[in-house]
């Protein structure tokens, strides 16, 4: 068993698997006074820190510390410990040393192109995990093609917490991470603000697919508050691949020449964000107002240039945070009392809503400085 903040790698199945380098700021947690007692590398407090989500950390902390905590293995396991993914496994790493918890943060070097490969390596990680003694796993899933996994773990008393991704079918705990329906509903109103009176058409570079249910329920966050305002939407469907960059450009600049009533407004649900400004460039119309998703380069330089007005970025560096601390808490506090202390930022009985951060172009700088304060990227 290792020591959490060490560079380690580990074979899975067929598939060499590797674990994000621990942050070597992280706070000594124990004093000669009090052992037992947490304590947290400080945030930086800027117009992007999450007041209230900061302080239902401190809350739960607080908690712990009037308890005589119990030490813990836990394993992390992400999708991939780059890209997306990268601040999760900072903050997972350093939220472990905080607590003194033995385990790791395991991930992919880079994604795999086949999803049932990706969801039966998973399954078994989280089987070997529960074999190696873990008490508990924080998940980043796949799907429901995780759940059986989850609950054989659940029913040999390991607790599950999912982050980025939920698999609400499971026995699962607790999810952690962006709730797609409100976050494309922030996003349409952030686009709403900026268009000119109904009517118009409004092109969104989103999900229609029925299987991607978290892309659908962004994309229809969005459109609900654009067509409730009076306007018509147009869902482009985005392409998942390289490839995508062309052919999605070229559609919905064919409709911003096309469309009746005319395209006043366009946003992008995705990384792939930057191809509204592509389309839009290419049709001549570098008026049109257009909001994104996420911190893609492309999407920043195009903010730059003044082609995209907005973009709204996931705080993938807290869903990595929560976790440990949450899984902490169940074991230490009980489940319970856990979700009683996390209640201000729980949408429901089972969902703790991290939110997302709104970044206009004239913000890029500040979120990027807030983003380096906090030892991340994205």
């Amino acid at each position: 068993m290792m020591t959490i903040g060490r560079c380690w790698m580990m074979a899975f199945g067929l598939t060499l698997m590797t674990a994000a380098c621990g942050s070597s700021d992280a706070p000594d947690t124990s004093t000669e006074e009090d052992p037992a007692s947490i304590k947290r590398r400080p945030t930086p407090v800027t117009e992007f820190t999450p007041v209230e989500l900061e302080a239902t950390v401190d809350n739960l902390i607080a908690e712990l510390n009037e308890h005589a905590n119990k030490p813990m293995h836990a394993e992390i396991l992400l999708k991939v410990v780059t890209g997306f993914f990268a601040p999760v496994a900072t903050a997972a790493n350093r939220a472990m040393g905080e607590l003194g918890m033995t385990g790791n943060v395991v991930g992919r070097l880079e994604e795999t192109g086949d999803q049932q490969e990706a969801v039966e390596l998973q399954n078994q990680q989280i089987e070997q995990t529960v074999a190696g003694g873990a008490e508990a796993i924080g998940l980043a899933p796949f799907g429901d093609g995780n759940a059986s996994a989850i609950d054989a773990a659940v029913a040999k008393g390991v607790h599950v917490v999912t982050l980025d991704a939920d698999v609400a079918t499971s026995k699962r705990s607790i999810y952690v991470g962006t709730l797609n329906e409100a976050a494309g509903a922030t996003a349409g109103e952030t686009l709403l603000k900026m268009l000119p009176p109904a009517p118009g058409t409004v092109i969104i570079h989103g999900n229609v697919n029925t299987v991607w249910v978290t892309g659908l329920e962004r994309t229809q966050g969005a459109q609900d508050v654009l067509e409730a305002a009076g306007y018509k939407t147009l869902v482009n469907q985005v392409t998942l691949t390289e490839m995508g960059d062309a052919e999605d450009a070229a559609s919905m600049k064919t409709q911003i020449e096309t469309e009746d009533p005319p395209v006043v407004g366009m946003i992008g649900m995705f990384n792939e964000s930057y191809r509204c400004a592509m389309a839009a460039e290419a049709a001549g119309r570098t008026d049109i107002p257009i909001v994104a998703f996420d911190f893609d380069p492309r999407t920043v330089n195009y903010m730059r240039e003044g082609l995209i007005n907005a973009t709204h970025t996931q705080r993938q560096y807290y869903e990595g945070y929560l976790v440990p601390y949450i899984l902490y808490g169940i074991k230490n506090i009980g489940l319970d009392a856990t979700k009683k202390i996390l209640a201000p930022q729980m949408a429901d009985d089972s969902r703790v809503d991290t939110g997302i951060d709104v970044v206009t172009a004239d913000k890029i700088d500040a979120y990027n400085d807030f983003l380096d304060a906090l030892g991340v990227n994205q």
